[in-house]
């Protein structure tokens, strides 16, 4: 099969755009989505430390205030737990995809019990205490989701007041909870942990949208690239070499009146019809002294 130059150069320019485009794809594709989970799990950080923060505000100050009140009305808005998690539920009505929970072994409130992927995550915090902070995946009926977690450790003898023994609680909490959960707990253990969730779907939505913005990109470039290029080897390589090619036969066949070849510029195929032109006038000139 017989190729011309200008097929056989858009045929490896056309090869090896191929093996790019597959390239950079796939790391695009890795990359993309590595950065998005960490984008992920960096909003899901904020949102930890926005739980961290109302957590203090409500037990140095807002505690305080509700103390003498407790004795005859319990305020659950003066647990940090509780504050926290009602914050955090504003919050993320703004943000539906992402879950927020104070997994707790033991809780008070049993709407704070840890399920068992989340209790697996409390006794692998407590088996690492250095550990202080733990990201993974998980399986869920939706799909993959990702997760992150802090431990809740108590570093406060205060919260001891309500979560010691039953009978040192304060009544008016007691009449609301019941005497048989949150209790028992240690200064310095690790009762539960913050964990906060996204879908996978998420920061993978978000990658592949990108990807598909990066990848169209690269190839619309490619696109003005192969047009210019070809442009370009009409113009200054195919076209000349075709003239120059007319000219030759012309030659060839004894037709010395054939139209001389436009030498323009200091490139190869100019050095080329320089020499073709020597070469014919040459030719010409044999000839005629054969003649004579």
């Amino acid at each position: 099969m017989k190729f011309s130059i200008a097929a056989k150069f858009n045929l490896v320019f056309v090869t090896i755009f191929a093996i790019g485009f597959a390239a950079a794809g796939v790391v695009a594709d890795g990359l993309l989505k590595q950065s998005a989970r960490e984008e992920t799990l960096q909003n899901a950080r904020l949102l930890l430390e926005a739980a961290k923060s109302v957590r203090g505000y409500t037990a140095g100050q807002i505690a305080p205030l509700l103390k003498n009140q407790m004795k005859y009305e319990f305020h659950p808005q003066s647990v940090p737990s509780y504050s926290a998690v009602e914050h955090l539920n504003v919050i993320l009505k703004a943000y539906p995809d992402f879950s927020y929970k104070e997994a707790t072994l033991n809780p008070t409130n049993l709407r704070d019990k840890a399920s068992d992927w989340e209790a697996d995550i409390v006794h692998k915090l407590r088996k690492s205490p250095e550990l202080k902070e733990f990201s993974g995946e998980r399986d869920t009926a939706t799909g993959r989701s990702l997760y992150i977690a802090r431990p809740l450790q108590i570093k406060d003898g205060a919260c001891l007041a309500c979560h010691s023994t039953a009978a040192a609680a304060p009544k008016t909490m007691i009449d609301i909870y019941g005497a048989n959960n949150g209790f028992g707990w240690q200064l310095n253990e690790i009762i539960g942990a913050q964990v906060i969730s996204v879908p996978m779907a998420v920061p993978l939505q978000r990658a592949n949208a990108i990807f598909r913005t990066f990848m169209l990109s690269l190839l619309g470039v490619f696109v003005v690239v192969f047009v210019a290029l070809n442009l370009m080897v009409h113009l200054f390589v195919t076209r000349r070499i075709k003239h120059l090619a007319q000219v030759a036969d012309q030659v060839s066949m004894g037709k010395f009146e054939a139209e001389d070849f436009e030498v323009r510029g200091n490139d190869e195929l100019s050095a080329l019809a320089q020499s073709f032109t020597r070469m014919r006038t040459s030719l010409a000139s044999a000839l005629k002294m054969l003649e004579e």
